[in-house]
């Protein structure tokens, strides 16, 4: 088990053309944690903003009535992949990674093996 700020080291060593990675509460939107980022990446407003996608999707399968678990969701830009893993497991609810990746040096299938053996470590 690791904490959020080892967790988030991980992802960024760990994980080829990371940009940026944060843990996120979306019942707050807050931040419970970033790394990287920069001027062309505020984590905070990514944190928030992706908030707002995770509510959504979460009620569309609710009114949908689809009994299954979200894994992740990706957004993939011109020049940049964003991984949403949302977190399972005990005391862990309401919780996401959300990880940004530049398109050119990223594996997408590796980010998001690699993302969920930091979720399965995570400690909370």
């Amino acid at each position: 088990m690791t904490n959020i700020e080892t967790s988030l080291k991980e992802a960024t060593t760990s994980i080829e053309g990371t940009l940026g990675v944060a843990l996120v509460d979306y019942t707050s939107g807050m931040a419970l944690g970033t790394l990287g980022g920069g001027k062309d990446l505020d984590l905070t407003v990514a944190a928030a903003g992706n908030t707002d996608v995770v509510r959504a999707k979460v009620r569309t399968m609710e009114m949908l009535g689809l009994k299954d678990d979200i894994e992740d969701i990706l957004i993939t830009l011109g020049g940049q992949y964003h991984l949403i893993r949302l977190i399972k497991g005990r005391g862990k609810n309401g919780l996401f990674l959300y990880l940004a990746l530049d398109k050119g040096r990223a594996n997408l299938a590796m980010a998001r093996h690699q993302l969920k053996r930091i979720e399965a470590d995570l400690e909370v």
